[in-house]
């Protein structure tokens, strides 16, 4: 299974040499990997009968990101039809493009912690292909944009899945997490950015893109009500996810499905209201033809792989021999960080849960790591979180930034990656200082 996965990884990571998109190899990946998983299961009492019940929960968990995915993309996707993101882009200012990055990754950052990262890109990315039109120039804008979303989430309890699970599962508390982490996370984000400023050269912002393919008109310059009021339906819409979540305690795809039917209602109204008929694709059945489904794809093969690896105990015994083969929480985080680069950090967290119960408060020694907001978990959240973003498949966020700018894999390995380790690392210090500050 390893072999099939590292040899459908590589296929992944080299598409731009094979002009095979990474959906092929992503669903080939996970199609192969359980029927390996079914053929060479040895355990008597793991029949087929039990391989399909967990086939089928592993495809639900999966499909829960991916119709959260489906519906994200569709909302921002109509904001944009409705030229709500010009409005938002024509308030932002910047002398020039250095400051502009700036201005972006810090919008990221702290929209990431109250959306998740996956729908803070995918609204960032598409306001982005109105402001840059240089391709590369552009890629590298996205590359922070992920880099920020990704760190963004890694502090607020509702700004990842992984945090989520951790303060859910009361391994961390809200106000220890967002104290302990958000500097790292600033750090783990000013750095790259900083590279990234003396990547580009600091000339003025140009004129707003006019002609990208995917905005199709400008109807802010003739009902800018029309698209203001879309674009706070989107938003709105997009916000009642989390509140949806805390209040009914359903997964966030039932919010976004709900969200998503009551744009659907409003904007037939508003077709029906204004004719657009023949315009304009206003309606959400028309947005659902421009989202990107081979990403979308692609998402749902490379869950489902890593799904499988998690089912034959293969994740399980790397955590295991982690800790009995090294023992220190900075390394163990540190690894499992880098991971999370590689494959799905839900299942690597999940998996540290299952080995390392909260321990009781009165711990010491190695112990006292793993009580509730101790060190272990708090470095845990930021690894995992941050630690996506040293490749362009180690996250959500980076999964739709790469379908919708179709950046490559090994431009990101080459420009990006190093980046993003360098401000993963001086993440790490700066918690280990921390540590040692309060400690004296």
């Amino acid at each position: 299974m390893l072999i099939v996965f590292v040899l459908g990884y590589i296929m992944i990571a080299f598409e731009h040499v094979t002009h095979i998109n990474k959906a092929t190899f992503a669903l080939l990946m996970c199609g192969l990997l359980w029927a390996i998983y079914a053929l060479g299961v040895n355990d008597p009492a793991i029949t087929h009968e039990v391989i399909s019940e967990r086939l089928i929960t592993a495809l639900g968990d999966t499909c829960e990101i991916v119709i959260f995915l489906i519906g994200a993309m569709t909302i921002v996707e109509l904001i944009d039809k409705y030229g709500g993101f010009g409005l938002i882009i024509n308030r932002i200012h910047a002398k020039n493009k250095r400051g502009m990055m700036w201005i972006l990754t810090f919008v990221a950052f702290f929209m990431s912690s109250i959306l998740d990262n996956m729908t803070t890109t995918i609204i960032m990315v598409m306001m982005l292909r109105r402001m840059i039109s240089d391709v590369k120039e552009r890629w590298l804008f996205a590359c922070i944009i992920v880099i920020a979303a990704n760190s963004g989430g890694a502090w607020s309890p509702i700004g990842d899945i992984t945090t989520i699970m951790l303060w859910m599962k009361n391994y961390v508390s809200s106000v220890d997490l967002v104290v302990n982490l958000i500097i790292p996370c600033i750090v783990s984000v000013v750095i790259p950015t900083f590279i990234g400023t003396r990547m580009i050269k600091p000339a003025p912002m140009e004129p707003i893109c006019a002609d990208n393919e995917r905005i199709g008109y400008h109807i802010n310059e003739h009902l800018p009500k029309l698209s203001r009021a879309i674009l706070i339906c989107g938003v709105g819409g997009l916000l009642f996810v989390p509140i949806f979540k805390a209040a009914t305690g359903l997964p966030p795809y039932m919010g976004i499905l709900i969200s998503l039917s009551i744009l659907w209602l409003i904007t037939e109204l508003v077709v029906r209201r204004y004719k657009l008929d023949g315009k304009m694709e206003g309606r959400i059945s028309q947005a659902l033809k421009s989202i990107d489904m081979p990403t979308i794809l692609f998402f749902l093969g490379i869950l489902m792989a890593v799904s499988a690896l998690q089912q034959a105990n293969i994740l399980t015994h790397m955590a295991q021999w982690l800790d009995t083969t090294i023992h220190e929480p900075y390394i163990i985080s540190g690894i499992i960080g880098v991971l999370s680069s590689i494959v799905d950090n839900v299942p690597l967290v999940a998996a540290c849960m299952n080995m390392y119960p909260v321990a009781s408060p009165d711990a010491v020694g190695y112990a006292a790591y793993f009580v509730q907001d101790g060190l272990f978990w708090h470095l845990l959240t930021f690894c995992a979180g941050v630690g996506g973003s040293m490749l362009i498949i180690g996250s959500a966020a980076g999964v739709v930034a790469m379908g919708i700018e179709k950046i490559s894999f090994i431009w990101y390995l080459k420009r990006i990656s190093w980046m993003a380790l360098a401000g993963y690392i001086a993440g790490i210090v700066v918690i280990w200082l921390e540590t040692f500050i309060i400690s004296i």
